[in-house]
């Protein structure tokens, strides 16, 4: 059975392939932190997320689908995601499984990091 914090995230993700900014905005925190893996560090709260996301986009093209889902004693979730990166002329720059961790707050996405797998 899908937990409410799985099709939260699956929402985001939904969100986030469509390019719906807003919407995947709308599944996290004000105070969000998130991981910037395309350029390293972490940034905080919905206007650097649109700007570091509308930048990404602006330079390549990432898709993500969750695969997997875990849930931690800490009460964190680690979703295993499987990412395809292209540049914006079609050429694969990286595709294969990468794990986000999520923490949640009042039924939102509070923090994202991101491991290897």
């Amino acid at each position: 059975m899908q937990t409410s914090s799985e099709a939260l995230i699956k929402q985001a993700y939904a969100a986030f392939n469509a390019r719906n900014i807003d919407q995947a905005l709308a599944t996290m925190q004000p105070d969000v932190q998130w991981s910037k893996a395309w350029e390293g560090g972490y940034i905080s709260g919905h206007a650097e997320i649109k700007s570091y996301w509308t930048r990404q986009w602006s330079e390549i093209n990432p898709r993500v689908v969750p695969v997997g889902f875990t849930e931690c004693p800490n009460g964190s979730l680690e979703v295993t995601v499987q990412q395809n990166v292209e540049d914006l002329q079609g050429s694969v720059l990286f595709d294969g499984l990468v794990k986000h961790v999520y923490t949640f707050a009042g039924g939102l996405i509070k923090t994202m990091d991101i491991e290897l797998v």
